[in-house]
């Protein structure tokens, strides 16, 4: 997509968060594959990382692999 917006759904991303918490699975979906696994590693850095994602997430700066924004919403 243009102008810096991730094809990457934010609701998926969101749920991943939400559902799946200490896996890591959100930061996968988007392509980031190392923090990923750190993730999974720190179970999201012990709850911290987690929040830190959710609020990005929420307040629309959470981004993709290609540095592009991940929006919850068109």
């Amino acid at each position: 997509m243009a102008n810096g917006i991730s094809e990457k759904s934010g609701i998926a991303c969101l749920l991943f968060l939400v559902l799946l918490s200490p896996f890591g699975i959100h930061r996968m979906y988007v392509g980031k594959v190392g923090t990923g696994v750190l993730f999974l590693l720190t179970l999201g850095g012990m709850g911290i990382w987690w929040l830190v994602d959710l609020i990005l997430l929420c307040v629309g700066s959470f981004t993709d692999a290609e540095g592009k924004t991940v929006k919850l919403s068109n």
